[in-house]
């Protein structure tokens, strides 16, 4: 991967079909593998998040389940089962090579509220400045399907935002991203790098997954999408050797490198409101106010504001959109619905009499988020 000297924080993303028998069980010598992989990498001095499915498929033949049960209720049972098995086998491995694992559980909530969303990333920082290897895993015991991640690829890409991590490593038993489908296609292509995720190389993606697993290279490529949004560059293909990890920082890796061309992450507390807060109404400001915050990087105060959509209290996250209904960007703002109705469109001056207030800003420029594909760069 480009610009890989030095210390690292890498996320390697693990799916069920790589970690678990299509009967059900673990694979003890990939999952041994694998950690020897990672063993490897924290013997060069970088930092290691493991994104680890497995646990439905670890757990359900345990169970008496023949496949891999379909009800929530089902799947859920397996996981309490499963996570315990997946757990104690990454920690007897890891202990071979005087390393301590982590186990880490998040569910939607967890990214959605602000505390939970902070709390987990101050975990996480300390485990990883005491050497341990977090391995996280979404708690499919508690999530109800309406709260899911949908699957581990775009968890994976969310805590390498949320850590700032250099790189996401997703590995797969497919070596990479290919022009056409190489198991009907002996002519194939595959990609070696990716500069540009566009509409063309999504469809390439196809739809399809494992029979263990719920993620299929359409999920793996929109996880890309949104890991280099956040800062870290991808790549997704297979490892087979316990070098895997290093070759594959080190460029040589048997699959596809998605190259970041974007400066820089997003801050944690703006991946929170930008991808994670629940929005509670809308705003609509004149071209002023939307040039300022675009491309002034001024705040949003009440002149520039020209409707006041939906309900909403001080300390929420809500839309702002321009006079031709676009989406801008997303703010936590000051104001209630009601009292940012009193002064839309008012001078500062005017805002602070009518509201008796010392500080005017509906949205501060700290609290601020634009979601503008040219401002990525800005929002760092």
């Amino acid at each position: 991967m480009e610009n890989n000297t030095g210390k690292k924080r890498i996320v390697v993303k693990i799916g069920s079909s790589s970690l678990t028998t299509p009967t059900g069980g673990l694979n003890e010598a990939h999952l041994h593998g694998l950690v020897d992989a990672i063993a490897l990498l924290k013997k060069e001095g970088h930092e290691v998040i493991l994104v680890s499915s497995g646990a439905v498929a670890a757990g359900f033949s345990a169970l008496g389940y023949p496949n891999r049960p379909v009800t929530l209720e089902g799947k859920q049972a397996a996981a309490a089962v499963g996570q315990g098995m997946l757990i104690q086998a990454y920690n007897d491995r890891l202990a071979a090579h005087d390393l301590i694992g982590a186990q880490i559980l998040l569910t939607r909530n967890d990214f959605s509220h602000r505390n939970r969303y902070h709390n987990a990333y101050n975990a996480l920082n300390v485990l990883l400045k005491k050497g341990v290897v977090p391995i996280i895993n979404e708690n499919d015991t508690v999530a109800v399907d309406e709260l899911t991640f949908g699957d581990n690829d775009m968890l994976s890409a969310l805590v390498s935002g949320l850590l700032h991590a250099d790189h996401l490593i997703i590995l797969t038993d497919t070596d990479g991203l290919y022009d056409s489908d190489p198991r009907n296609n002996p002519q194939a292509k595959k990609f070696d790098k990716i500069y540009e995720i566009t509409p063309e190389i999504e469809a390439l993606a196809g739809d399809s997954g494992s029979k263990v697993g719920t993620g299929g290279m359409r999920s793996k490529i929109n996880a890309a999408k949104l890991a280099l949004s956040l800062g870290a560059e991808v790549f997704i293909g297979k490892g087979d050797h316990e070098d895997r990890l290093l070759r594959i920082l080190h460029g040589d890796g048997a699959g596809t490198y998605f190259i970041n061309s974007m400066k820089g992450s997003i801050k944690a507390h703006k991946q929170w409101i930008a991808f994670h807060a629940n929005t509670a109404g809308i705003i609509r400001v004149d071209q002023g106010a939307a040039q300022a915050l675009l491309f002034g990087g001024k705040s949003l105060l009440p002149s520039g504001v020209h409707d006041v959509l939906g309900s909403f209290s001080p300390g929420q996250v809500v839309e702002v959109i321009d006079m031709e209904d676009k989406l801008l960007g997303k703010g936590i703002i000051n104001y209630s619905d009601l009292n940012l109705l009193k002064v839309k469109g008012k001078s500062t001056s005017q805002c602070k009499a009518i509201l008796n207030i010392e500080r005017a800003e509906a949205i501060h420029r700290d609290h601020w988020v634009s979601l503008i594909m040219e401002e990525k760069e800005e929002v760092q």
